[in-house]
């Protein structure tokens, strides 16, 4: 962490502003946070915890981590880099924030895009990506956390990223500054169908994304598609990282462990948005 991204923290009990202190983060009303030996702090409201350990759990994010670290997904991070680029100020170091960050694979990517000229806070509800996303991008400020409790304070982000992510919009707009994008990552109807047409009987498209949200005004959309063949563990990684691993039929799961290549599209739509001016 930065003294810059700790600044953009803010207290999940008063929300009030966060300042480091040794170890630990407290804000004016005495409320203290312990730094992780990774770096990163648990902000996530005890009344907002509806799990012992909420968010993806460590095989699916290190399943994650491992597939992220291959090409597969390559173009989609250098998508997402090049419209950081583009909607970044460009007179000063951008305030990023990346809700549902994950391992953070992405956040790597966009601020070695922008060669340090960021500023960036992430979190999760996942402890353990949160760990691992803290331990590959040192300089930033990670934090476990939700989407609808954010621990960033008001009007703090010049950019937003939700990659896959629920749409929080109202805690997007408070963290947005006035003039401030959302980058929203969402699927291509297309994405991953190979994957699907051997886990269902009956395979489906993904829906088509909104693109009208109250209060965002819609600037763009940009989609990336491609098509990747995986072999042996590769496959077995991106079943875990999906949401098809906690939701397919037993005889799917079958299917998939005695697929040995596995040839399917994959597709991005990035959604750009910006909160208008006062």
């Amino acid at each position: 962490m930065t003294p810059e991204t700790v600044g953009g923290l803010r207290c999940p009990v008063c929300h009030g502003p966060l300042m480091q202190m040794g170890r630990s983060l407290r804000c004016a009303k005495g409320h203290s946070f312990d730094l992780a030996k990774e770096g990163y702090v648990n902000l996530l409201p005890i009344q907002k915890k509806h799990a012992a350990d909420p968010g993806d759990g460590k095989e699916m994010v290190r399943a994650r981590r491992r597939f992220l670290e291959g090409e597969w997904y390559g173009p989609f991070r250098r998508m997402l880099a090049t419209l950081c680029c583009q909607y970044a100020p460009q007179d000063r170091p951008a305030r990023i924030v990346d809700a549902g960050c994950g391992e953070g694979s992405y956040d790597r990517a966009v601020l070695d895009a922008l060669q340090q000229r960021g500023e960036l806070i992430g979190f999760d509800l996942s402890k353990e990506a949160v760990r691992l996303a803290a331990r590959l991008v040192p300089q930033a400020a990670f934090a476990v956390g939700g989407s609808f409790c954010a621990p960033v304070r008001d009007g703090w982000a010049d950019l937003l990223l939700n990659v896959f992510s629920p749409m929080a919009r109202e805690e997007f707009l408070r963290m947005l500054r006035p003039g401030g994008y959302l980058i929203y990552a969402v699927p291509t109807p297309r994405h991953l169908y190979g994957l699907k047409q051997i886990l269902y009987q009956t395979p489906y498209e993904n829906p088509v994304q909104q693109t009208d949200y109250e209060g965002l005004r819609f600037v763009e959309r940009r989609d990336v598609s491609d098509e990747i063949t995986l072999k042996g563990d590769q496959i077995q990684d991106l079943f875990a990282m999906t949401p098809y691993y906690w939701n397919t039929p037993a005889q799917g799961t079958q299917r998939l462990s005695q697929c040995t290549r596995l040839t399917t599209e994959i597709g991005f739509g990035f959604l750009v948005y910006q909160k208008p001016q006062p």
